[in-house]
C-alpha cells in the first residue's frame, strides 16, 4: 500500500500543477507550450505508474481506496499555486470527501485473486463508460461553474476506472512472463488515458478544483470496485451491518463534494485596459 500512496501523491501535485495552467490558458492546445504542464503531467505519470505497479500486487478494492486520501493534500497544492491559502471550506470539504469515501472504500473486503476479464467483458464495460462520458459531455455544453467542472470530471473518472480495471487485468495476470502483456488490454490503457487526459482538463480549466478533483477520485474508485465486483469477481460486502455505516459515509461524501461545490472559482482575471482619452 505505501506504493500505492506514493505514487497517489505524485499524481495529486501533478493534478495541482496542471490545473493552475489549465484555468490559464484553457482546455487547449496552449497547454503543450507550458513547461509548468508538462512537468506536472511527468509527476502526475510517474504517481500514476506507480498506482499500476500496485494494482498489479493487489486487487482493486484494496489498492483504489489509497488514493482517495491524497485529496486532503491535493486541494492545498492547488492553493498554493495561487499564493494563497486554502479555504477552511477547502479543508473541510476535502476531508469530508476522502473520509466518507474511504469509509465505503474499507467496508469493501479484500480478497487477493487473479483477475480474468472476458472481452465481452470488457467490451460491455467499454460501452458504459462510454455513454457515460457522453452524456456528461452533452450535459456539460449546457452547464456553467462547478456543475460544468464536475461533469467532465465525472467522464473523467470513468474513463481513469476502466483505465484501472484493464491495469489490473494486465498487471494481475502477468505472473512473471511479459508474453501476457501481448494483448489489447494493453493497447487500450494508453488510448483510454489519453482521452482521461483530455477530460481532465477540460474539468481544470473551469477553475474549480477542489470539485474536480474530488468527482475524479470519487467517481474512479467506485466505478473500479464495481467493476472488479461485476466483472472480475472481487467480493463486496454483503452483511447487513455494513449498510448503516456505509450510508453514513456516503452521506459524509456527498456533503464534502456540495462543500468544495461552493467555493469560488480560482480564476485570474487580467486587469480591464483603459479607454484611450478622447483627443482634443
Amino acid at each position: 500500500m505505501s506504493i500505492a500512496l506514493v505514487g497517489a501523491l505524485g499524481y495529486a501535485l501533478g493534478a495541482a500543477l496542471q490545473q493552475f495552467e489549465a484555468v490559464r490558458d484553457g482546455a487547449t492546445l496552449k497547454l503543450v507550450k507550458s513547461v509548468r504542464w508538462w512537468v506536472g503531467g511527468a509527476i502526475g505519470f510517474t504517481g500514476a505508474c506507480l498506482h499500476a505497479v500496485a494494482l498489479s500486487l493487489a486487487p482493486l478494492v484494496a489498492v483504489q481506496p489509497v488514493s482517495v486520501a491524497t485529496l486532503v493534500f491535493a486541494v492545498p497544492l492547488a492553493a498554493m499555486m495561487y499564493g494563497r491559502r486554502p479555504h477552511r471550506a477547502e479543508i473541510l470539504g476535502s476531508i469530508a470527501v476522502a473520509g466518507g469515501l474511504l469509509g465505503l472504500m474499507l467496508l469493501v473486503p479484500h480478497e487477493a485473486s487473479r483477475p480474468v476479464l472476458s472481452d465481452r467483458g470488457a467490451f460491455g464495460f467499454l460501452a458504459c463508460v462510454g455513454v457515460i462520458v457522453l452524456v456528461c459531455l452533452v450535459a456539460a455544453r449546457r452547464a456553467v461553474g462547478p456543475a460544468k467542472a464536475l461533469l467532465h470530471a465525472v467522464g473523467a473518472g470513468a474513463v481513469t476506472a476502466s483505465v484501472s480495471t484493464f491495469v489490473r487485468v494486465v498487471g494481475g495476470g502477468l505472473e512473471g512472463d511479459l508474453a501476457n502483456l501481448l494483448t489489447w488490454y494493453s493497447i487500450a490503457i494508453p488510448v483510454l488515458l489519453c482521452c482521461a487526459v483530455v477530460l481532465l482538463q477540460k474539468s481544470y480549466a473551469v477553475g474549480y478544483f477542489g470539485v474536480a478533483y474530488a468527482g475524479v477520485q470519487v467517481v474512479d474508485p467506485i466505478t473500479s470496485v464495481l467493476a472488479g465486483a461485476v466483472l472480475l469477481g472481487e467480493p463486496l460486502p454483503t452483511e447487513a451491518g455494513t449498510a448503516v455505516p456505509a450510508l453514513i459515509a456516503a452521506a459524509v461524501l456527498v456533503a464534502g463534494t456540495v462543500t468544495l461545490s461552493r467555493l469560488s472559482p480560482d480564476h485570474h482575471h487580467a486587469p480591464a485596459a483603459r479607454a484611450p482619452a478622447p483627443v482634443g
